[in-house]
């Protein structure tokens, strides 16, 4: 068996269906020979995000995987790969390497060398004897302990090289591991005396599947749940007991009972300490205690100081403390003060933000096309996500997702564009769902080509463009540049482009119009075609930032 074919094996053998990619690495033909399927991209930083969301929407079980040409097309990898990493999310990294004798020899870009700070392991196969072992180690880390990518490098003289005999290979196991029990009965007793707690829930709750465990933590002692972007929607948003998810936007419930809590308890999150997080309220004598629940015990003490580290995988650490909690409460707490304090924030909150959200000005404004959105599609069985900037802020703080893994998130730095990726990988993972991409017209200039990938390999997503024809976030701090260069003006027909695409494109300016397109586009993707919405709306700058 040749290597190549030996690779294309294993991957089948680990459950892979697709092979997100661009030409040339010859990885594609032998996947398609054993019937994985290859999605061509028109760039490869889409191919690592559509790569992502195939990890993200099932909890890991199903792994994204990407490949790519050596040199140049590794090099435009770099940063998909860099968001995978940030995001703690497996991606299985195949790039094509330069033949071995070339390999270390400058200017070649050697990807084992130059990814190994963004990924959790980068290997080159030297070898044809050593492709099972390689493999093994490459799937034992996407399956085991926090996320992240793996890079596989294959030098294009070795694809055709044999092994001697026979593959010998066995997918490779998964484990989980939880917190010490003494750690355990701690953190109970913390939350259990505590007089204002709070949950932050983390992206670790997908991970771990732990959705009825959050639930069940929260309704027995009454605690308000908040939760990271890429832990939105672990919890509903709907609950009583639910706060929002929080962002560089959040709703103002979030902030009320984050600064007022006596205890916070973050569980499987990093508290990474990032300009598009929630910030944590300052460590002061006497104030706010924490107990992080992690994964990584690198994130331990890394950006806040906790009192109690539970190092492990989220359903196993809820299990564990819903036990020990068992023996010291024996009924569930009285919700309704908790509520009505919610409620006493929540709705002065939505009222200062009606007149936005119930616009009927022109050109539109991005709250009332975003709130009919909302009101129009089938929320529990649509999967939406957003671009960077002002789609992000506006979104996040009224998209009210009630069930699990509803909304794609993601709470640091993060390229423009990588919404589309994501919602065409969520649709190839999660086919029946209504799988939404909701960018601005800075985004769509990084990566609006792609949708052409959407057409040609049959991906029926609905993208809802809000296009201002201007960068306007960045008008305050561009004053000068733009009165005298316009460096913040930016202008295009997407409707038009989606249409030459093959798509469907329908551009909307009257308030009217909003809910009648946006069923025309649901329509449309029901019928297998992709469509885009090009909403022309204000420069609207104000967000929920509290």
């Amino acid at each position: 068996m040749k290597v190549g074919d030996a690779i294309a094996e294993i991957m089948k053998r680990e459950g892979i269906e697709i092979l997100t990619g661009y030409p040339v690495n010859h990885l594609i033909e032998h996947a398609a020979a054993v019937d994985i399927r290859p999605v061509m991209v028109r760039q490869e930083r889409i191919g690592l995000h559509m790569a992502d969301a195939i990890s993200r929407v099932t909890s890991g079980k199903k792994l994204g995987a990407f490949c790519m040409q050596h040199g140049p097309g590794a090099e435009n990898a770099y940063g998909g790969i860099a968001q995978c990493f940030g995001e703690s999310i497996p991606v299985l990294v195949m790039p094509m390497g330069y033949p071995r004798r070339i390999a270390h020899v400058p200017p070649n870009y050697n990807s084992t060398i130059q990814m190994r700070g963004v990924t959790k392991s980068a290997e080159a196969i030297m070898s044809a004897a050593e492709v099972p072992n390689i493999m093994r180690r490459a799937f034992a880390r996407l399956r085991n302990g926090r996320g992240g990518p793996v890079l596989v490098e294959i030098p294009t003289d070795m694809f055709n090289e044999e092994l001697p005999g026979e593959l010998d290979y066995t997918p490779v196991v998964a484990t989980r591991s939880g917190a010490d029990p003494v750690d355990i009965r701690r953190a109970a007793e913390m939350l259990a005396n505590a007089r204002r707690p709070v949950i932050y829930a983390g992206t670790g709750v997908h991970w771990a599947q732990a959705w009825p465990q959050l639930r069940e933590l929260a309704e027995l002692l009454a605690i308000p749940v908040t939760s990271s972007l890429g832990g939105k929607s672990s919890f509903p948003e709907d609950h009583a007991l639910a706060l929002g998810s929080s962002g560089l936007a959040m709703p103002k419930p979030v902030r009320h009972f984050l600064d007022n809590a006596d205890v916070i308890f973050g569980i499987g999150c990093s508290f990474t300490e990032t300009n598009f997080g929630v910030k944590m309220p300052a460590r002061k004598p006497g104030g706010v205690k924490f107990i992080h629940a992690t994964l990584d015990p690198d994130h331990i003490d890394k950006d806040i100081r906790c009192d109690i580290g539970l190092v492990g995988d989220a359903a196993l650490i809820l299990d564990a403390l819903l036990e020990e909690l068992r023996g010291r409460v024996k009924e569930k707490r009285d919700h309704a003060p908790v509520q009505q304090e919610i409620e006493a924030i929540r709705a002065p909150w939505l009222a200062q933000w009606a007149h936005k959200r119930d616009s009927n000005d022109a050109p539109l404004n991005p709250y009332r096309v975003l709130r009919d959105l909302w009101r129009t599609v089938d929320v529990d069985n649509t999967i939406i996500t957003h671009d960077a900037g002002s789609p992000r802020d506006q979104l996040s703080p009224f998209w009210i997702s009630r069930t699990p893994l509803s909304y794609l998130g993601w709470g640091k730095t993060t390229q423009l564009g990588y919404g589309l990726g994501l919602a065409m990988g969520a649709k190839l993972a999660a086919p029946d769902k209504l799988c939404i991409n909701v960018w601005g017209d800075a985004a769509i200039g990084f990566t609006g080509m792609d949708f052409e990938t959407a057409v040609r390999e049959r991906i029926p997503i609905l993208s809802i463009l809000l296009n201002n024809f201007s960068m306007a976030i960045e008008l305050k701090i561009m004053a000068l540049s733009t009165e005298k260069y316009r460096t913040t003006d930016i202008s295009g027909d997407y409707a038009a482009m989606a249409r030459a695409f093959g798509g469907y494109g329908e551009r909307v300016t009257e308030v009217a119009q909003i809910i009648p397109a946006i069923q025309r586009g649901i329509e449309q993707t029901r019928n297998g075609v992709p469509a885009l919405l090009e909403f022309i709306t204000s420069k609207e700058t104000e967000v929920s930032r509290l």
